[in-house]
């Protein structure tokens, strides 16, 4: 959280969850005719996880900038995935990709 604090961005929610299988597939139902469906929602419920929601100028935009590239092994040193992601479904953390996805999640998380 501190490198989003240091950008300038403030933290709105904070929650430490447990997604159920039912709401890892509702969260992740836009890959469900992928080939790693399977394996990111095993990933995602196979403990807690904490969730965010963050604002400021340019929120979504920057923070996937910020996390890097969604392959771990892809990503830049120096963005979150590229110093701490171990792969592709476990790559350490999550950010919307849009105003619609941040809608949707935000949604299966909070309520």
């Amino acid at each position: 959280m501190a490198r989003f604090e240091r950008k300038g961005f403030k933290l709105i929610k904070l929650k430490l969850f447990r997604f159920s299988k039912e709401q890892a597939e509702n969260f992740y139902g836009v890959h469900k005719d992928k080939p790693f469906f399977g394996e990111l929602t095993s990933f995602i419920t196979s403990g807690p996880v904490v969730i965010a929601i963050i604002e400021g100028n340019n929120a979504i935009a920057t923070t996937r900038i910020m996390i890097g590239a969604t392959k771990s092994f892809e990503a830049a040193p120096g963005s979150i995935r590229g110093d701490f992601g171990l792969g592709f479904t476990d790559n350490i953390i999550h950010a919307s990709d849009s105003q619609e996805s941040f809608d949707h999640e935000s949604r299966v998380a909070f309520e």
